[in-house]
């Protein structure tokens, strides 16, 4: 919305597009005499939110991207499945965050892959969620490249990913 109002004010965006954000502002003020409707909106990009937008909402919560443990949970979630699935094979322990900490993060072989996802989590903070679910995808997609792979190949996939997930993040910032 914002980005309308902006390019309006300068010239640059059709008088159609002002329209469509105003209609919106518009109904968003007609629902809310109705008590038995609840609107939730989603966005991540929030330097764009009009601020007219944003006055109407009677709660405001911003969710930033996911922890850490988060973004293991996430990982772990999914190497579950593809162990599950055999992609990833022989099937391996892996600790929970929470196990990981009550070890005190200490390096033994059992824990070493554990410790592994780890380190790939801390080097994929900032990354959205909905990108974290994508990386194992892209690591076999575009890494492995074999129906079935130990969890050790697939682990050093995922951390290339995430290497170039920053990369294009870098670059989509950046305007390369």
């Amino acid at each position: 919305l914002t980005a309308a109002r902006n390019a309006s004010q300068a010239g640059t965006e059709p008088s159609d597009a002002i329209r469509v954000v105003n209609s919106v502002l518009t109904q968003l003020d007609q629902i809310k005499r109705h008590s038995n409707v609840v609107i939730l909106t989603t966005s991540n990009v929030t330097e764009k939110i009009d601020l007219a937008f944003v006055d109407r909402a009677d709660i405001k919560q911003y969710i930033g991207p996911p922890s850490e443990k988060g973004i293991y949970n996430i990982y772990l979630s999914c190497l579950e499945e593809l162990m599950k699935c055999q992609i990833i094979y022989p099937r391996q322990q892996l600790f929970t965050m929470h196990e990981l900490e009550t070890m005190d993060f200490s390096k033994s072989e059992v824990s070493e892959y554990s410790l592994k996802l780890r380190n790939i989590a801390i080097k994929s903070k900032g990354l959205s969620g909905r990108a974290l679910r994508k990386l194992p995808f892209l690591a076999h997609a575009l890494f492995v490249k074999m129906p079935t792979v130990s969890l050790e190949m697939f682990l050093e996939a995922l951390s290339h990913a995430v290497d170039e997930q920053g990369k294009e993040k870098d670059n989509l910032i950046n305007g390369i």
